[in-house]
Order: C-alpha cells, then sequence, then structure tokens
C-alpha cells in the first residue's frame, strides 16, 4: 500500500520500528477489528487501534452514554451524553483519524445476529470488550465455530484479567470457565465499581493483542490468563490447556449452535 506524505508522518513511529515498517503498517491498514462493547475496555482500544491505522474498525454497542460513563469510557465526552456509544466513538475516532472505517452496530449482541455481525466485515481479530458473561459466552462461541481469533478481557473493582484465543492452537474461554457462576455471586461493575484507568490497562493491553496478531509480531496470550492487581501493581501469567472435555471446542463438542444463556 502506497502512503500519502501525510498519513507517512501520522504514522511514522510505527514504521521507524524495525519489526514494522511500510510492509507492517499496511497491513494494519488492511487489518479489520471488532469490537463488541463500546465502555469501558472498548474506549481505549478503540482509540489505540485507530491511532495505530487499523484500517477497519467495527463497534457493537446498543446503549446510549450516560454522565457515569465518563468516569472510564474515554471515547465519549460530556457532549456526548444521550448519543448511541457507536455514534459517539465513530464521531471520536473518524476526529481521530479519517483514515479509518468504522461500522457502526447499534444492537445488542445476541444468538441470531453474533454470527452475521462477525462476517459483515470477515474481521480478522475479535475484541471481547463486553461486561456480563453471557456474553462472553457467545462470543467465545462464536469466535470457536467461525474460526476467529480473539481477546477476552474482564475487569471489576481493582482488577483485570485477559486471555487470547488462536483457533485450533489453544484453549477457548470455555475451557477455563465452563460456565458461569451464579448471578448473586457475580456483581457488575455497576454494583461493585471500578477504579476507572482499569479499564485502560486492560483495554490497551487487548488492543496490543489485536495489533500483534495484524503484525505477525511476538507471543500472543495463547494459553495464557493474564492477571492485574491494581493495587499490588501485579501481573501474573497463568498457564492454561486446551480441555478435551471443552464443550464447545473439545473432542466432542456439544455446543454446535449458538444459544443466548443467561
Amino acid at each position: 500500500m502506497a502512503f500519502t506524505s501525510e498519513q507517512f508522518e501520522r504514522y511514522s513511529r510505527n514504521i521507524i520500528l524495525e519489526e514494522v515498517g511500510v510492509k507492517g503498517q499496511s497491513k494494519l491498514a488492511e487489518g479489520r477489528v471488532l469490537i463488541v462493547g463500546a465502555g469501558g475496555l472498548g474506549a481505549p482500544a478503540a482509540m489505540y487501534l485507530a491511532a495505530a491505522g487499523v484500517g477497519t474498525i467495527g463497534l457493537v454497542d446498543m446503549d446510549e452514554v450516560e454522565l457515569s460513563n465518563l468516569q472510564r469510557q474515554i471515547i465519549h465526552s460530556t457532549g456526548d451524553i444521550g448519543k448511541p456509544k457507536v455514534l459517539s466513538g465513530m464521531e471520536t475516532i473518524r476526529e481521530m483519524n479519517p483514515d479509518v472505517q468504522v461500522a457502526t452496530y447499534q444492537e445488542r449482541a445476541n444468538s441470531k445476529n453474533i454470527a452475521d455481525i462477525i462476517r459483515d466485515r470477515d474481521y480478522d481479530f475479535i475484541l471481547d470488550a463486553t461486561d456480563n458473561f453471557p456474553a462472553k459466552f457467545l462470543i467465545n462461541d462464536a469466535c470457536v465455530m467461525l474460526g476467529k481469533p480473539f481477546s477476552h478481557a474482564g475487569i471489576l473493582r481493582f482488577q483485570g484479567q485477559l486471555m487470547t484465543y488462536l483457533p485450533g492452537k489453544g484453549p477457548c474461554y470455555r475451557c477455563v470457565f465452563r460456565e458461569a457462576p451464579p448471578l448473586a455471586t457475580r456483581p457488575s461493575c455497576n454494583q461493585a465499581g471500578v477504579l476507572g484507568v482499569i479499564c485502560g490497562v486492560i483495554g490497551t493491553l487487548q488492543a496490543t493483542e489485536a495489533l500483534k496478531f495484524i503484525l505477525g509480531l511476538g507471543s500472543l496470550l495463547n494459553g495464557w490468563l493474564l492477571t492485574y492487581s491494581a493495587l499490588d501493581m501485579d501481573f501474573r501469567k497463568i498457564k492454561i490447556s486446551p480441555d478435551g472435555g471443552c464443550p464447545v471446542c473439545g473432542e466432542e463438542p456439544v455446543i454446535t449452535v449458538l444459544a443466548d444463556c443467561d
């Protein structure tokens, strides 16, 4: 891909990296990343992917911007209150980098639409930036069935975690978390709170995984669960293995059709 002088200047700090160069920047320009959730995790991830020059970014979210979002969802601002998050996110991305195409899906991801959304732009990499277990299991199952790599992440209070799934090369989300914990034991950020910067740390790491995948650089968190505790400033990598009995990616899968779960 030929870059204009303005684009070359915009991406110059990427391009001077020996491991990236013009060839790598061209890969980013041709890359397509879908972000499911334009909130705490999706906001920083989208901004860094856009700044890096990822050519197409998809945003999935049905919610509107609320005042309480602004403590952590940095892609939105005070003037966006009441606006659909996908529209606010698209406007911020376009203001930051007009090179980026933004596809918006103002709907809740569910078993009936998730596969079509992923296929819409034939996304290369998916970010699970959601805040609830049903969505996380759904994204996992869809990506396993469609053979799409994705980054899972979760945050709560002062902690975060993430892992990356590569089709046929490591464990999926259900290999580690077979089913959602009882409803009474899984408070949301709305109930338990979250320090806003935790979203920035983990969402930016998700963007890093997407960029590394597109560029073919380094080692991804495939087969690893990375945990982060802000109060201790402690990062840990926990080795995880594929589960042959996994209901979706195991040797004899029993989940073969997408379904919504509680």
